[in-house]
């Protein structure tokens, strides 16, 4: 996985903690479950990078 993915995947994880955070401040349902989104999807995209770095080796 190059570095430059695991940073954006990181800030992408990150973006959707500060989007479910401000969500539940706001009592606004749409934009947490947004967050909740953001931070699946990163989850998922390193998944996947760990499984290419696994067959790299």
């Amino acid at each position: 996985m190059a570095f430059d993915d695991k940073v954006d995947n990181k800030a992408e994880e990150v973006g959707g903690k500060v989007k479910e955070g401000v969500g539940k401040a706001t009592d606004d349902e749409q934009l947490e479950a947004e967050g909740k989104a953001d931070q699946s999807s990163s989850k998922l995209k390193q998944a996947v990078e760990n499984v290419k770095d696994a067959f790299k080796s």
